[in-house]
């Protein structure tokens, strides 16, 4: 910027300027007569401009995890300089409560990392910038992604992404094969196979139950569970035509076939812990669990108390088996997670920056912080993921194979192509409110209701859901 300054002021700061700045030159002469005004052009350094500042949600709030975020943020940062990357570590299940309080205080996040299931609400709310993960998207490389991810944040009234697809896991019943063969049992990737299994295994050796069962009514493990059961009998929540379907017979043996699991399973109820320390302490010979298990199978793992948990079987990954497709009367499924990075409304430019930063260049740190449990989205990711983790080896590679493929198979009711924006927002509130955890408890634990009575409760519960939607 240049200011006209009269030749006093002039001398002033030009002798101010140059004593800040250390020793002084001898200074060219200003001349001032009463008849000449002699004007001098002092040049002045434009201020700084204020950082642009992305904030950044990640749902992953421990300790290590947050580092290599942070650490990532900074190398951005110093290629960026302009650009100030807060790296802000919230809890999975408070999510939605604390998006709720930042949009009422109109502070909402730049990026957040989320489940699909969220991202199907918060698109259904206004919430989520369509463009800007579009265009993320496609300066990743639109070709580069497995269709499957993509699929699930297309919007269907737009074809635009939602979101942008980042890492994910595959749900499966982990088993022992060695048990499974003494006792004669088949694998248990069928409904008939796994009733088989539920039967027999209890009383066998060390073994006081056949599996451990999401029966816990606040907490999400038993409705991941159930899903894929359901979606094994062709059940879901809404039809082609907008009906909501949660009492069909399909979803009422679905209810049936779960919750009659719980003669074989861990009393109580129980969430992914109980069912995990069952399974690592030979007291149970199935676990249904995400692969993010795979290296608990094979060093122990810790626990939310602090304490840890020893393995009592030697090389119980190369005795566990991995069936991660269900075969139910009315069809089979198999399910699994993916988690996003939604750019919210009106976030500045930049966060697109920081998104495209996470998925290129920081993509295989992310990764490599959990390679179990993050399959990646881009094809050109595989190779090197494979290579991430010791804990592989543990494992057939078929089963690796079929962990990295798990997008081409992975169901889950959000996905299914023919819903609207609306309904896929009915079936993430389902998730969200833990209702049928809740229906699960009451058939399974409290006997408070029967699948029938359950299956007409969950029917007025989304049919309110969909009402409050449209």
């Amino acid at each position: 910027m240049k200011r006209n300054y009269s030749p006093f002021v002039a001398l002033m700061l030009i002798v101010l300027l140059l004593g800040a700045c250390g020793p002084t030159p001898t200074p060219e002469q200003v001349v001032v007569t009463k008849e000449v005004v002699v004007t001098q052009v002092v040049e002045v350094p434009a201020e700084v401009g204020e950082k642009k500042v992305v904030e950044f949600w990640m749902d992953e709030p421990e300790e290590p995890r947050v580092k290599i975020y942070e650490e990532l943020a900074a190398k951005f940062m110093a290629a960026h300089p302009g650009i100030d990357v807060r790296i802000v570590a919230i809890e999975e299940a408070g999510q939605a409560q604390r998006i709720a309080t930042a949009l009422a205080a109109n502070r909402l996040p730049d990026i957040v990392r989320m489940g699909v299931q969220d991202a199907a609400t918060f698109a259904a709310d206004g919430l989520l910038d369509f463009d800007a993960a579009t265009a993320v998207i496609e300066k990743v490389g639109k070709d580069d992604f497995r269709s499957g991810p993509l699929a699930m944040v297309t919007d269907p009234a737009t074809g635009k992404f939602n979101s942008v697809p980042y890492d994910g896991w595959l749900q499966a019943i982990w088993y022992r094969t060695d048990v499974f063969s003494d006792a004669g049992l088949e694998a248990p990737l069928s409904w008939d196979a796994i009733n088989a299994a539920c039967d027999k295994l209890p009383g066998t050796g060390n073994m006081l139950y056949a599996l451990g069962l999401g029966t816990n009514p606040g907490e999400n493990y038993g409705h991941q569970l159930f899903e894929q059961v359901a979606i094994s009998n062709n059940a879901w929540p809404i039809d082609e035509n907008g009906n909501v379907t949660m009492n069909t017979p399909e979803m009422i043996a679905a209810l049936k076939f779960y919750t009659d699991l719980q003669r074989c399973a861990i009393p109580g109820p129980q969430h992914w812990l109980g069912a995990r320390q069952a399974y690592e302490l030979d007291q149970s010979g199935m676990l249904i669990y995400s692969t993010y298990i795979m290296d608990d199978l094979v060093d122990g793992s810790d626990n939310e108390d602090g304490t840890f948990t020893d393995l009592a079987v030697a090389d119980l990954a190369s005795n566990t088996g991995f069936a991660p497709n269900m075969q139910g009367p009315e069809g089979s499924a198999s399910f699994g997670q993916l988690a996003v990075l939604g750019i919210m409304k009106d976030a500045d430019p930049e966060a697109q920056l920081v998104a495209e930063y996470f998925m290129k260049e920081g993509y295989q740190d992310i990764l490599a912080l959990s390679p179990w449990g993050k399959i990646p989205v881009l094809k050109s990711a595989v190779g090197d993921w494979k290579t991430l983790s010791p804990y592989f080896e543990k494992y057939p590679p078929e089963t690796l194979e079929q962990i990295a493929n798990g997008y081409d198979v992975m169901q889950r009711w959000l996905f299914r192509p023919d819903y609207d924006a609306t309904e896929r927002a009915v079936v993430g509130d389902i998730e969200g409110r833990l209702l049928i955890p809740t229906a699960i408890s009451n058939i399974a634990l409290e006997g408070s209701m029967t699948p029938e009575t359950a299956a007409a409760w969950l029917q007025e519960q989304v049919e309110a859901l969909l009402a409050e939607r449209q």
